[in-house]
């Protein structure tokens, strides 16, 4: 019998059988969701997202972008706070005392300029009666010198603000890669779960056919024990399936910011466009210039020269200016006393100190050292992690054509079964192989295609360039 042309006595056993375990067994050929089958568009969260949507509420409301923000406000406030140490330094104090210590009442009487000649009796200055003095103070102190060690601070403290802006940069680009990998992962649990209750249809098609086929004695109790197995094979993957959609959208969610319970509909489908495709050489030098982390380790590495500089300027001389008037009198608003004021320049210079100043220097060039090597390290690992996308990414888009192809031959291999079984010239184990297989080219097909779109989201990433308008976003 002709394997494409059966006889007419095996089509009417076909249709005995029941025509609709062959439309059941009909592989769905995978195709992008036309814009009249998603849901309309709302401003609504929880109506509608597209990926850009998705990747603008995360870089808004993702906490580990908030945490990262307020890493680069608290890295300007260090910078501010290094700047201060160039000012001067002015205070402000009132004081209030009253007491009979000789030393303090004589001093207080001269300060409020009200000491006489009576005030050398000997007991009056033995036995002094209590004195009250109402003391108001302005002061002020300016380094005018410390060996640059404080110029060196607000260099340093500039390179670590450049250090924490250029970790937000690559905090959101991490972020935009989540949301894409989730995003994607969503969609491609949703088409899983199709697949799955396109399987559990065939499935339970062919059991009710292989029931009928057993109660009339047409086939052996094998293939109805066969047709049992099947159907609760794709019962479990069609549970798994849907708890897996569940667990993505969750994904999502975590990745965006936003509660974990909070329902969305995905107005835009996985398909197997093809993104440009990169040079790899262009690829690792731009990762090697624009990669923000890269640039967070030199700014890093920078900085800390300037704290071996601190750790130098230690050792040499500070020269410290200092001012001070101050107002003294019996009561705190009727005055009646006197004032004074008095200024001058130090030099200090630190003769020992145990050798702390060593070890603190000797500590600061280990850290430079450190991150030296750390630099080094990392321009290693970039080069290494460029590569490893660029391969994964290159072999995934390969896949997808493969996988495509894949699926028309498991159709053609699924309609010549089904050929052979109208016919009577095939088992059932034949005909659930073939449903097998063409069930597994669908899947195959998605997972080429959610891998190739996520493995070009990760190249992207490797590069430094992944953004909101990077085209595996906006394509």
């Amino acid at each position: 019998m002709d394997e494409t042309d059966s006889g007419g006595s095996g089509r009417v056993r076909l249709r005995r059988l029941g025509l609709s375990a062959v439309l059941g067994l009909v592989v769905v050929f995978p195709a992008k969701s036309t814009p009249a089958q998603e849901a309309p568009q709302t401003s609504s969260l929880t109506s509608s997202l597209t990926l850009q949507q998705a990747v603008s509420i995360a870089l808004e409301k993702n906490p580990t972008r908030r945490a990262a923000l307020a890493d680069t406000r608290a890295a300007s406030s260090e910078v501010k706070l290094a700047q201060s140490a160039l000012m001067p330094r002015l205070t402000f104090s009132e004081t209030a005392t009253r007491g009979n210590d000789p030393v303090y009442v004589f001093g207080s009487e001269l300060r409020q300029q009200r000491f006489t000649t009576a005030d050398f009796a000997l007991n009056k200055l033995n036995t002094p009666s209590p004195f009250g003095n109402f003391s108001t103070r302005f002061g002020g102190s300016w380094n005018l010198f410390d060996s640059f060690a404080s110029w060196h601070g607000v260099s340093r403290a500039k390179l670590m603000n450049q250090a924490a802006t250029q970790q937000l940069d690559r905090t959101d680009q991490e972020i935009v890669f989540r949301v894409v990998q989730a995003y994607h992962a969503l969609w491609l649990a949703g088409k899983q779960v199709e697949v799955a209750e396109q399987a559990a249809r065939t499935a339970e098609s062919i059991l009710n056919n292989s029931q009928a086929r057993y109660d009339s004695g047409l086939s052996v109790e094998s293939d109805l024990l066969g047709a049992k197995l099947r159907m609760a094979t794709r019962q479990q993957e069609l549970i798994r399936a849907t708890h897996n959609l569940s667990l993505a959208q969750a994904e999502l969610n975590t990745a965006m910011g936003v509660p974990i319970d909070s329902p969305l509909h995905q107005t835009e489908s996985l398909d197997d466009q093809s993104l440009p495709v990169p040079i790899l050489e262009d690829v690792e030098k731009r990762a090697l210039t624009n990669r923000p982390d890269l640039k967070r380790i030199q700014s890093e590495e920078s900085a800390q020269r300037h704290s071996v500089s601190i750790a130098k300027s230690s050792f040499g001389p500070r020269v410290n200016a200092f001012a001070g008037w101050e107002m003294d009198n019996p009561t705190l608003l009727a005055g009646g006393g006197g004032n004074n004021w008095v200024g001058g320049i130090e030099i200090q210079v630190d003769l020992f100190q145990g050798g702390a100043k060593r070890a603190e220097l000797s500590r600061q060039r280990a850290l430079q050292e450190r991150v030296t090597a750390l630099k080094q390290a990392a321009g290693d690992g970039v080069r290494l992690e460029v590569r490893r996308a660029y391969y994964d990414m290159d072999a995934s888009r390969q896949q997808v054509q493969v996988a495509q192809a894949a699926i028309a031959e498991a159709q053609e291999n699924l309609r010549i079964h089904q050929n052979r079984y109208e016919g009577g010239l095939t088992t059932i184990t034949d005909l659930l192989g073939a449903e097998e297989a063409a069930r597994r080219s669908q899947t195959d097909y998605w997972d080429a295609v959610y891998r190739y779109r996520t493995s070009y989201a990760s190249l992207e990433l490797a590069s430094g360039s992944l953004n909101s308008q990077s085209p595996v976003v906006t394509q």
